[in-house]
């Protein structure tokens, strides 16, 4: 084996998925490896970690780090993403399981609440379905319906947010 047609090997390893090859040629056996196997000592991998970066903020979410423009509204423009309520006197209602949140009962019927809806503590909020069992999850202290976190069809999790409501 020319030591030219060995280096080529090398090259073509080291550059593809293969991690190991082995050839036999005129009576000659050559093996190459991208990692050495030794049953004397165990294989170690060493990981480098980069720094954490912190993800750029979109500051269209932001509206005041952008300066209005004189003459121009501070209203946001149709279609911008709603501001999120302040949540410090809000009850939140969490999915008690994993599955896939319904606001109504079928799809042609209404909604079980809306967004100003008043509801006792007992009331039906909406359904969470979980491996084809459709389970209404109730309201568990009595207020107004704030902000509905969910779209229905939408998949939650466990100890999701669902709604945001005022305790009355």
């Amino acid at each position: 084996m020319d030591i030219e047609y060995i280096t080529k090997l090398i090259e073509i390893v080291s550059k593809s998925k293969v991690d190991e090859i082995e050839i036999e040629e005129d009576g000659k056996k050559i093996r190459i490896a991208k990692t050495l196997q030794s049953s004397a000592a165990p294989q170690q991998t060493v990981y480098h970690v980069a720094p954490p970066v912190a993800a750029p903020v979109p500051t269209s979410i932001i509206p005041a780090q952008q300066p209005v423009p004189q003459g121009a509204s501070a209203q946001p423009p149709p279609g911008a993403i709603p501001a999120p309520v302040a949540t410090a006197k809000l009850h939140e209602v969490k999915s008690p399981i994993v599955g896939t949140f319904y606001r109504a009962p079928a799809p042609d019927a209404a909604a079980f609440v809306q967004v100003g809806s008043t509801v006792a503590k007992g009331s039906v909020l909406c359904i969470v379905e979980a491996m084809k069992l459709m389970n209404e999850i109730e309201s568990d202290i009595a207020g107004k319906v704030v902000q509905i976190i969910v779209e229905s069809g939408q998949p939650v999790e466990y100890d999701q947010v669902l709604f945001l409501i005022e305790p009355a």
